[in-house]
């Protein structure tokens, strides 16, 4: 069994994976100030607590788009359960094509992604990830990578419209009864849902003028659910396709992922 982290700037995602199958599945919040020994004791915790033994972890593979988190993680896997995690980033085998003016700035996540989706979708792909930053991205009919669009994350734009405006609470992101609301709460969350659905729509349409051809779409991440049912167009939701990306990252790198004594 190998465990994959996904680290993102507001929660980190862990799995974990045997055969390519996703057995469990936990999630902890990101702190960039808390040390390896820290997590370690966390991730111990909660492995337990999932009857999880960490005698059964023989790898790790660890996507990271918060820098000083990804060292941090390794050192805490290597202390929790001794084997070497595979860091995806440069140097590392992805198999993945990459079609951008500095291939080297594609943020891991992504490249896990893309990575998840061209092992169980047929290309051309779009891929609509919903976290803290709202990011599209394209795979080309050949399973290139080509590019995107990044965008403020819906959270983060409503946190940011509660602060700005003082007559405006912060609410949460779920969809009220009708688009055309009546009092204010339910604006802002129809402007949340309603208004992020619809972009995410008018964005899918531009990218496939643009490809000159109909894509598959996925949704992932973790603010995906409450915003791509409101879509029109037919998505498909995958919450854990960075973990299956991650899953056959591991096993492309695997002889650099090693075990040694505890």
């Amino acid at each position: 069994m190998i465990l994959g982290l996904d680290i993102g700037n507001t929660h980190i995602v862990i799995g974990c994976m045997e055969n390519g199958e996703i057995l469990n599945v936990f999630r902890m919040a990101s702190d960039s100030s808390k040390t390896e020994d820290e997590y370690a004791v966390e991730i111990s915790g909660v492995l337990k607590f999932h009857d999880v033994p960490t005698t059964g972890i023989t790898g790790s593979v660890i996507s990271c788009v918060v820098p000083p988190l990804t060292s941090v993680f390794s050192r805490a896997i290597k202390m929790l359960t001794g084997v070497d995690s595979v860091i995806v980033g440069a140097g590392i085998k992805t198999g993945l094509n990459i079609l951008i003016d500095d291939p080297g700035t594609l943020a891991a996540d992504m490249v896990s992604a893309a990575v998840g989706a061209l092992a169980a979708y047929a290309p051309p792909l779009i891929i609509v990830d919903l976290g803290t930053a709202t990011k599209m991205f394209v795979i080309n009919k050949n399973g290139a990578f080509i590019g995107g669009a990044i965008m403020p994350g819906v959270s983060l734009s409503m946190n940011a419209l509660s602060a700005g405006a003082s007559l405006l609470p912060l609410v949460p992101i779920d969809a009220p009864r009708a688009c055309i609301s009546t009092n204010t709460v339910d604006c802002m969350k129809s402007g949340a849902t309603y208004g992020a659905a619809a972009m995410v729509d008018g964005m899918i349409q531009r990218f496939e003028e643009e490809l000159g051809e109909p894509a598959t779409i996925v949704a992932t991440g973790g603010i995906a659910e409450p915003i791509y049912r409101h879509c029109r167009r037919e998505i498909a939701h995958d919450p854990y396709l960075i973990l299956r990306g991650l899953w056959a990252i591991y096993e492309k790198n695997r002889a650099g992922s090693k075990q040694t004594e505890r």
